[in-house]
């Protein structure tokens, strides 16, 4: 008798190979849904691989899984695989597994199929050749050249086919990565407060809606430190403005902040502290290696709203990399390693925004670079205090020699003040490590020279109190601070108070420093200067104040000291103060010649003289003379400092008025 096996049941459809991650709770609709579900793209061709690219904590699983999960429940998709694409390896066992799950029993191609790399090659063989529709799903792709075909491995990137889509997950940005790629950035602030009201709703808790939005903007917006923060709250029953308090704590690390390990919420592998150290991993590996986690120990000090790259591509960066490259294994530890330069610099900058650690945007202005608040704090927390101390002045060695002598570019000079903030905001203390660091003055300067002087005045308040925490009250760099405290005070408009202030830092500085000291020479000056400013001030005194400071700097300093030549401009303004016209301009004339000779013609100090010959030239009766004077100033003045800067308004208003003397009549600038 013969025995004939009952035949097998065809291949029933769809199928699912792997698991797709669950839908995180209280999703939130987001534009990358909808352009995930544009499977024709502008010009009318089919998108068949899409990649989603962003920062690790962004979301971009969760967008993922929910367009995978909608195709899957609408019967889009005859085939969904989802693959953990985090090595080679994980790719060929999803593919393997893909290639039983497709091929009939019965079929001979059968055999075989216990080799990971020939049945990857079967699948994608089929995905190739099949009619059946399929989306593969290839999420967290760590690196692309572990589905490259390389060194004799067959390529994994699934066929390009009209029945088929791919979408990618992914925090790199190569760009031989294929397909459409998707930016999955943060939440809008609505999603963000959304977010966080819908999880607070589900327990029942309605927190102060302010609070609430200010929870959001402290995390940045990060998804991933939303769900963890809201979590860690809920568990604790701590609200919003209690939790915001254990934030700001600086003795509180991430870690201390988000649930354990165990009680992560929606299937979370990592938490917000742990999420990115293998992408900085990642970073380092990529040429030139071991700079990117150097480089991202100085932008984890600064303004994550935008950092001037030159600052991370000036001289003080370019040692720190040096000194602090990560080692390569295969290097010789007693050879010295070759000096990092400014085209390695702006690679590493590339290197962490190839895997999203930060933006970099060289088509910017000042090619500026971004980078999540939260990022910065796991990158600072993960530095032992000393090395943080080290970063820290060497950013401010970086702020210091990026700054320009002449402040052109009015943005440039409101981002190094911005950074100069946030450094001060993160490692106060090393920037008063052995004394005050040169960029905490000329932040404060900047200021006044922009025009904000009453920023500039409240500056020097607070610049003074922390010198006298830190240093003492007499330290130099003490007196200093009270110094520029009392200039912006007098330009500010409280011209007697200013004087007062600067007598009584003359009285220390001859204490502490002796009368002979540059610094003591300076306290002289400026009670001069603003003994003579205001509408009861004392000209006449003034003047001999200066006459009198002048012998002691020119036997002090020299003849061709700057210190000397300001003496000197302000003895001849205070001069014409007095009411010798024609004496200031002759004596500007005389002072014009020595600048141009010891500064240059574009030198600030230089123009300034220029600005006082045209005016006093005017006030001894040369209208026109001084007009002219004036026009070729202001085109001057323009080239070197720009529209913005205040000395510009200043020169129009006078071209104007002595036009208008010359002519006999009002006139305004032509």
């Amino acid at each position: 008798m013969t025995h004939h096996a009952a035949p097998r049941a065809p291949l029933s459809w769809p199928r699912l190979v792997g698991v797709v991650p669950r839908q995180a709770d209280c999703f939130q609709h987001r534009d990358a849904v909808d352009a995930l579900e544009r499977v024709v793209a502008g010009g009318g061709t089919a998108v068949l691989c899409q990649v989603l690219s962003g920062t690790g904590g962004v979301g971009k699983t969760q967008l993922a899984a929910h367009h995978a999960r909608t195709a899957w429940q609408a019967g889009a998709v005859d085939l969904l695989v989802w693959v953990t694409a985090t090595s080679r390896n994980a790719v060929l066992s999803a593919y393997a597994e893909a290639a039983v799950t497709v091929t009939d029993p019965d079929d001979p191609q059968c055999a075989g199929l216990d080799d990971p790399e020939r049945a990857a090659v079967r699948f994608l063989a089929w995905a190739q050749s099949t009619d059946r529709r399929w989306l593969i799903v290839l999420d967290d792709v760590s690196d692309p050249a572990h589905l490259n075909g390389t060194d004799g491995r067959g390529d994994l990137w699934p066929p390009a086919r009209p029945n088929g889509r791919t979408v990618i997950t992914t925090r790199r940005r190569d760009a031989a990565l294929p397909g459409h790629l998707i930016d999955v950035g943060l939440f809008t602030k609505g999603e963000a407060v959304g977010y966080l009201r819908a999880k607070l709703a589900a327990q029942g808790r309605h927190d102060d809606p302010g609070q609430v939005e200010e929870l959001a903007r402290d995390l940045g917006h990060l998804p991933l430190a939303l769900a963890q923060a809201v979590t860690y709250l809920l568990d604790l029953h701590l609200d919003c403005a209690t939790y915001r308090v254990r934030l700001a704590d600086r003795a509180r690390t991430l870690p201390d902040l988000v649930p354990e390990d165990s009680g992560l919420p929606d299937a979370h592998r990592a938490t917000v502290a742990a999420t990115w150290s293998l992408s900085i991993e990642h970073a380092d590996r990529l040429r030139p290696t071991g700079l990117a986690r150097p480089m991202l120990h100085l932008v984890a000090l600064l303004d994550p709203n935008g950092i001037p790259a030159t600052v991370l591509t000036s001289p003080p960066a370019l040692a720190y990399l040096t000194e602090h490259r990560t080692p390569d294994g295969g290097t010789d530890p007693d050879v010295s390693p070759r000096a990092v330069g400014v085209d390695d610099a702006a690679d590493a900058l590339r290197c962490l925004h190839r895997l999203s650690l930060a933006d970099h945007t060289p088509n910017t202005p000042h090619q500026e670079v971004r980078v999540h608040n939260l990022v910065q704090r796991a990158t600072r927390e993960a530095l032992r205090p000393a090395a943080r101390d080290m970063a820290a002045r060497t950013c401010a060695d970086a702020l210091y020699e990026a700054w320009p002598e002449v402040e052109r570019d009015t943005a440039l000079g409101q981002a190094l003040r911005a950074n100069t903030a946030a450094l001060t905001a993160h490692a106060a203390d090393a920037l008063w490590q052995p004394a005050g660091h040169p960029v905490l003055f000329h932040t404060g300067n900047s200021l006044g020279h922009t025009g904000l002087v009453t920023a500039a005045r409240a500056y020097f308040q607070d610049l003074h109190t922390a010198a006298r925490q830190n240093l003492g009250p007499d330290h130099p760099d003490t007196l200093t601070a009270r110094h520029y405290l009392a200039y912006w005070r007098g330009e500010a408009g409280d011209p007697a108070g200013a004087a007062t202030a600067a007598a009584e830092l003359l009285a220390d500085r001859l204490r502490v420093l002796g009368p002979d000291h540059p610094a003591t020479l300076t306290a002289r000056h400026n009670l001069a200067y603003w003994r003579g400013g205001g509408e009861a001030g004392d000209v006449a005194g003034s003047a001999t104040a200066f006459a009198e400071l002048l012998a002691d700097r020119l036997r002090v300093l020299g003849p061709d000291h700057p210190d000397t030549l300001t003496t000197r401009h302000n003895l001849a303004y205070w001069r014409g103060e007095a009411g010798d016209a024609a004496g200031a301009a002759t004596a500007f004339a005389e002072l014009l010649a020595d600048f141009l000779r010891v500064l240059g013609p574009d030198h600030p100090s230089t123009l300034l003289a220029r600005h006082n010959l045209a005016h006093w030239r005017g006030e001894a009766g040369d209208a026109a003379g001084a007009a002219t004077a004036f026009a070729e100033l202001l085109a001057d003045s323009l080239r070197v400092l720009g529209p913005d800067h205040p000395a510009i308004l200043t020169t129009r208003y006078y071209l104007a008025h002595w036009r208008g003397q010359a002519d006999g009549a009002s006139g305004g600038v032509r």
